[in-house]
């Protein structure tokens, strides 16, 4: 008996999918209401909320799991829609200063 190996996925990672939705929402309107682009060239909102949920998805404790994290998938970042993974500190730049009312209505409008 040889293994297996037809394994057939079906459908797409929880992760793709809660970004999925966040696409679905006109997430540049909430960008230019919360002026949450403003300070950022290389650290957009859009690789932000990316960022932060990939922290939460993978339970991650510190910005420094998560950067790692992300440049460990270096290879699969275009499937959540990022270019390349943000250094550790421009994410804590990012992080420390952003706008929380940004997050809040980024959820209310996936709600």
């Amino acid at each position: 008996m040889g293994k297996n190996t037809e394994i057939k996925f079906v459908g797409q990672p929880i992760f793709k999918q809660v970004i999925n939705l966040i696409d679905g929402i006109n997430l540049t309107t909430l960008v230019s209401k919360h002026n949450a682009d403003y300070y950022y060239k290389a650290f957009k909102a859009k690789t932000q909320l990316i960022t932060v949920l990939f922290g939460i998805f993978s339970r991650c404790d510190s910005m420094t799991e998560i950067c790692e994290g992300l440049r460990a998938m270096s290879g699969k970042l275009n499937l959540l829609g990022l270019e390349k993974a943000p250094a550790k500190s421009t994410a804590c730049n990012g992080m420390r200063n952003c706008d929380r009312k940004f997050f809040e209505d980024v959820y209310l409008e996936v709600l």
